[in-house]
């Protein structure tokens, strides 16, 4: 098995493991920058609930989701266009990248990547509670 069929298996898995996560939106915003030309999304979700498993079997995949669905939207700004391809895809190891376990928490934090300025927060807390923070572009 190549190198690259071994990322698509593993993220294949990560994004099964998070479609089977329970999660609700406990509360979203959605505003504008001082500059006015990016957008800022916070969502605070909840997977399963206080007494359930689910972060910790589901953390990892659903994580994977997010980050994958910020990458997906991201587009390049500025210089980054020369390292920009439409077609590129986030793999397991970008999210290995911008992955740490920090004061309990698992955080995701990803700020350009291949050309794509994805500034995207995710925090992961024991309790299953999870915090997206994203910055993006206004068209």
């Amino acid at each position: 098995m190549s190198t690259q069929d071994a990322d698509h298996l593993a993220a294949y898995k990560l994004l099964e493991t998070a479609a089977l996560v329970e999660f609700a939106v406990i509360e979203s915003e959605v505003r504008e920058t001082v500059s006015g030309d990016s957008l800022v999304t916070r969502v605070e979700l909840q997977l399963g609930d206080e007494e359930s498993e689910d972060v910790e079997w589901g953390a990892f995949g659903f994580i994977f989701a997010l980050a994958v669905l910020s990458f997906h939207d991201a587009r390049p700004r500025g210089a980054s266009e020369m390292d920009f391809d439409e077609q590129d895809q986030f793999t397991v190891a970008d999210l290995l990248e911008c992955l740490r376990y920090e004061h309990g928490e698992l955080r995701f934090s990803a700020d350009y990547i291949r050309g794509r300025c994805v500034k995207t927060d995710v925090t992961a807390r024991p309790d299953g509670r999870v915090r997206r923070l994203c910055a993006g572009l206004t068209d």
